[in-house]
């Protein structure tokens, strides 16, 4: 049975279809459950984030393409609108991915941390959901110890990259002295908290948090010395923002365009910087059209993530190469996974022979039958139980000139170095 990594990333497909397959919190449950009960699927988890969407399942062989189905049909897409964007890893190729999705390797920034806390939160949201079996638990937390391993010994984390970090990096482009301008947060999640930090750090002149839940905008505002709103005032104090970042995890845009126009306005059409970290996005895309506005989203970090990959590149290829070992200590224990179920198959047939022969025995001896004569029926039975399916696959394996079968049961049935018992 396959261990399958399924999905779409930054690299593979564009934001707009990103953001129609991003998964939130409150439809987890429902997508753990009907991908759980989609026929050959044996235990699943979901990753989503605002660059991916991917399910690592274990599946029956053949029964991979009803996987990428079911996430077409899950978000209301034609199967065929994603075929194209989907990568489909199989065994060690879908570990292997996983350990370079936990360290951060396949991340739009290099080394980013924040996706292992994430990948953390698929493998307990599976787990709450029992969708989890021994397998892809242990995937997942032997790729929390190959993170781990990797912080520690690359330097792969050696500088605060992240998103958060490009974003704050790109709006110092744009407005050269932070220590002047007013900033605009909407949302508090790790983001938006590292967002914070680093305009903290920029000597940022003002900075407002708005936020749907507003203790934990105030939270987050108290911590870097900000003002805390809440979402619905959100237009109220648009004019005074220089720069909005934005990165909730809201399914409809926050940010609308007619709300823009009217900060502009007010603003006597002062240029404003927005940038939208979220996926689905948070600013609807048409603000991109008014004037004096400068809109980005994720995708429009490359120049500053290219400074980052060409930074961390010799600590990604020593990254690369514990992940190459790792994989091949789980693709082991896989493997011996594998030779264990076949011992269980066969121990569990020699125990059902085992009890079927004793319970006649048992019978024959209520009914006053000789026991020397019971005994030797259980003996002939039992044996000709055991040895039956061998004997038949064996004198097959002779006439179809199997010498790998024959060879192998003679190595499994010669006993000439057994230890013979004592006179």
């Amino acid at each position: 049975m396959p261990l399958l990594a399924l999905g779409l990333n930054h690299q593979t497909a564009p934001l707009a279809l990103r953001e129609r397959v991003a998964l939130d919190g409150a439809r987890l449950p429902e997508a753990l459950a009907g991908l759980g009960a989609v026929a050959g699927v044996a235990e699943v988890a979901l990753l989503s984030t605002c660059n991916r969407t991917e399910i690592y399942a274990q599946v029956d062989e053949g029964r991979q393409g009803a996987v990428a189905d079911w996430l077409a049909q899950f978000h209301g897409l034609a199967p065929e609108a994603l075929s194209d964007y989907l990568y489909r890893h199989e065994d060690e190729h879908a570990v292997r991915h996983l350990f370079r999705v936990a360290t951060g390797l396949d991340s739009l920034v290099l080394g980013e941390p924040q996706i292992l806390g994430q990948v953390k939160e698929a493998w307990q949201a599976a787990r709450s959901h029992h969708s989890l079996r021994t397998p892809l638990d242990r995937l997942f937390q032997q790729s929390f110890s190959v993170a781990k391993r990797v912080r520690t010994d690359t330097r792969i984390g050696a500088h605060p990259v992240s998103v958060a970090y490009a974003a704050v990096r790109l709006a110092r482009q744009v407005f050269s002295e932070l220590d002047r301008a007013t900033v605009m947060l909407v949302g508090a999640g790790d983001t938006i908290e590292l967002a914070a930090r680093h305009l903290v750090d920029a000597r940022v002149k003002r900075l407002l948090v708005a936020n749907r839940t507003l203790e934990h905008a105030q939270v987050l505002a108290s911590r870097h010395g900000g003002y805390a709103l809440p979402l619905a005032e959100l237009e109220r104090h648009l004019p005074e923002a220089d720069i909005v970042i934005s990165a909730t995890a809201s399914r409809e845009p926050v940010l609308r365009r007619a709300a823009v126009q009217a900060a502009l306005k007010a603003r006597r059409h002062r240029p404003m910087f927005l940038l939208d970290l979220a996926v689905p996005r948070d600013i609807e895309p048409s603000v991109a059209e008014l004037s004096d506005v400068y809109l980005y989203t994720v995708d429009d970090l490359e120049q500053v993530i290219e400074e980052n990959r060409a930074s961390r590149r010799e600590a990604a290829e020593q990254a690369q190469a514990i992940i190459d070992l790792q994989v091949e200590h789980f693709m082991a224990w896989w493997r011996a996974q594998g030779r264990q179920d076949a011992l269980r198959s066969l121990r569990s047939l020699g125990e059902s022979a085992r009890e079927e022969a004793m319970l006649r025995a048992r019978e024959q001896l209520a009914q006053g039958k000789d026991p020397n004569e019971v005994l030797a029926q259980l003996a002939h039975q039992l044996t000709n139980k055991l040895l039956h399916g061998p004997s038949t696959a064996l004198r097959q394996a002779a006439l179809d000139g199997d010498l790998d079968l024959l060879r192998a049961a003679e190595r499994l049935y010669d006993h000439k170095d057994d230890p013979q018992p004592a006179p």
